[in-house]
C-alpha cells in the first residue's frame, strides 16, 4: 500500500514557478515509476511527466517538455514537478501517481505510463493557478 500526498501548489503569475512535491509512504518507494497528471475543471486528466526508478529516466508531453523538471528523492521518499514558464493554461489540479509494475511495459514504457489507467495509487492533488 502505498500513500501519496500533494503539497506546494498555489497561485502564481503567468511566467513565474512553482515546485510541487508528492510525499510517499512505503518502503518500496525507490521500485515505483512516479507519474504526474493534471485536471482543469470540465476536462479530462491529463498526463505532465513520469519519472522511473531505474536510473530515473523521465518522459514529458510537448506541452510541458523545457518547462516542468520531475525529481525525486528516494532517501526522503518524494517527488518533486518543478514548473517553470508558467502559463495561464497550466491551471489545474496536479496529481501524482504511482505504479508499480513499469518494468513489464519494456520499451513501451513511456506510452503506457502516460494514461491514468497505469497507476493504482493517487494522491488527493494540490490547486496550481496561473494570472495572466
Amino acid at each position: 500500500q502505498v500513500q501519496l500526498v500533494e503539497s506546494g501548489g498555489g497561485l502564481v503569475q503567468a511566467g513565474g514557478s512553482l515546485r510541487l512535491s508528492c510525499a510517499a509512504s512505503g518502503r518500496t518507494f525507490s521500485s515505483y515509476a512516479m507519474g504526474w497528471f493534471r485536471q482543469a475543471p470540465g476536462k479530462e486528466r491529463e498526463f505532465v511527466g513520469v519519472v522511473i526508478s531505474s536510473g530515473g529516466g523521465t518522459y514529458y508531453p510537448d506541452s510541458v517538455k523545457g518547462r516542468f523538471t520531475i525529481s525525486r528523492d528516494s532517501d526522503k521518499n518524494t517527488v518533486f514537478l518543478q514548473m517553470n514558464s508558467l502559463k495561464p493554461e497550466d491551471t489545474a489540479v496536479y496529481y501524482c501517481a504511482a505504479n508499480q509494475n513499469y518494468a513489464t511495459y519494456g520499451r513501451a514504457w513511456q506510452l503506457a505510463l502516460s494514461l491514468p489507467a497505469a497507476y493504482g495509487y493517487w494522491g488527493r492533488g494540490t490547486q496550481v493557478t496561473v494570472s495572466s
